[in-house]
């Protein structure tokens, strides 16, 4: 039971002044890899010090012999074991209903602290509950603030957000960072099933939208809605920024379609917020060190991948020590670090964004193949696409085999073809490709009802 109130639990000027906005580039320009080292050695310490009172972390690091005295900085990190979801849904279904991977329970880190909660999508299985406390919430926020501050987004905007509300985090995590720490207003949308996608272009043509938040897909249909209603992006709709999970293969289109000056990709999960995230230099994806510790490992040895490969996300949250540490989260999302240094002059490292889930992966007589690599390669070299797809796989013969609908605005003689030969000749395996009208695959992707589109569907 909490004893606090939200307000009373943490100090807000204080929290800002620990986790920069405005002054974000001013606080870290010049600062060496070293100083920022130190910087996250004290704040993982004291994130340690709350893991070890959790039991989730009590009984996944004591199976591997893993006792508080053999962590004493993050050079030890490698020695506790990588957690996914996976691991987290089998401790909500020993431990209903909220499993034991908090500390609100016998003393631990959340004691007397107001909870919030919030579930995952489910877009890769059962929702899964998201916990925080008021600090790990507003530094959540305020990383969030911090990159739309870096994309140019002011108090002077009106943002559509059309991040899912309802129990999902996404929406109401997406209008706490913009209110709290930006000031704008935001036409609190959601969905096209929360809010049907004509009444949004109505919307945000009569309170005179600027920006427009939310996964690329469901905005780049907004624009074709418009149309629809007889509404032209970049005339009755000026938008001057589109900042969201993106995908570098939709910006360009995206701009195009709205008429927007700039488009901002941005990454991050539910249990760790905001990792990294474009800004106007748009020399790749910031990672917001001083607050997360990020990792790449190699998806089938699990060690560290080499400078410049893609490898799987692992993140240690170094700001969440009060209800929910989370230390070494397997993302199971794939990217790679970028090489050189960072040109805004900050100690960070750059990240080239989402490339992909390891656990989406379809295995095709022995090649790896991902249903997002798919689609942009198809959406970067074929105008005719709109962006819409959806990998369907099946066991034909005791063979793996992979169909891909894919939206196309003009059919012609010889594009199925063409499509299959760039995918044998990119990803090395043969894959059928069946170029169908606009709109014919949102039934399975579940575009317009759904904040992030299935992609991949298995037999």
């Amino acid at each position: 039971m909490s004893t606090k109130s939200y307000f009373d639990a943490l100090d807000h000027k204080a929290l800002a002044s620990e986790f920069p906005i405005q002054d974000f580039l001013k606080t870290y320009k010049g600062m060496s890899r070293d100083e920022l080292r130190s910087q996250q050695e004290a704040r993982f310490a004291k994130l340690m010090s709350a893991a070890w009172k959790v039991p989730f972390y009590q009984r996944h690091w004591g199976d591997t012999g893993v006792e508080p005295g053999d962590i004493r900085g993050l050079d030890d990190l490698s020695k506790l074991p990588t957690y996914s979801k996976s691991d987290l849904m089998r401790s909500v279904e020993e431990h209903p209903p909220l499993g034991d991977f908090h500390g609100m329970n016998a003393g631990g880190p959340g004691q007397g602290l107001p909870l919030i909660f919030h579930t995952t999508s489910g877009t890769t299985g059962k929702p899964q509950p998201l916990l925080w406390g008021p600090k790990s919430r507003e530094v959540q926020n305020i990383l969030l603030a911090r990159i739309y501050h870096l994309q140019g987004l002011t108090s002077e905007d009106v943002i559509h957000s059309v991040y899912g509300f309802g129990l999902v985090n996404g929406g109401h995590y997406i209008r706490e960072a913009i209110q709290h720490w930006i000031g704008a207003q935001v036409l609190t949308a959601g969905t096209g099933a929360e809010t049907r996608s004509a009444q949004q272009v109505q919307m945000m043509r009569d309170f005179g939208a600027t920006a427009i938040v939310g996964f690329g897909d469901y905005i780049r249909h907004l624009a074709d809605v418009a149309l629809e209603e007889g509404i032209q992006p970049g005339k009755d709709i000026r938008i001057r920024t589109i900042s969201g999970h993106i995908g570098s293969e939709s910006i360009d289109d995206l701009a195009s379609k709205w008429g927007a000056e700039q488009v901002f990709d941005w990454y991050g999960v539910g249990d760790t917020g905001l990792i990294a995230g474009q800004g106007s230099d748009q020399s790749g994806m910031h990672m917001m060190e001083d607050a997360q510790f990020v990792e790449l490992l190699d998806v089938d040895t699990q060690h560290p991948v080499a400078e410049g490969d893609v490898g799987d996300l692992v993140c240690t949250c170094l700001y969440k020590d009060d209800i929910y540490p989370v230390i070494r989260f397997q993302t199971q999302d794939l990217t790679r670090i970028l090489p050189g240094e960072n040109p805004l002059d900050i100690p960070f490292r750059r990240m080239a964004g989402h490339m992909g889930r390891s656990d989406n992966m379809v295995k095709l007589r022995g090649v790896n193949v991902y249903p997002q690599g798919v689609g942009a390669l198809l959406s970067a070299q074929f105008s005719e696409t709109n962006g819409e797809y959806i990998c369907l796989v099946a066991e034909d013969s005791g063979r793996t085999e992979m169909t891909v609908k894919v939206e196309v605005t003009n059919q012609q003689d010889g594009l199925p073809a063409q499509m299959e030969e760039l995918l044998k000749s990119r990803l090395g395996v043969q894959i059928r490709v069946e170029p169908v009208a606009p709109g014919e695959t949102s039934s399975l992707t579940q575009l317009k009802a759904r904040q992030k589109p299935i992609r991949l569907i298995k037999a």
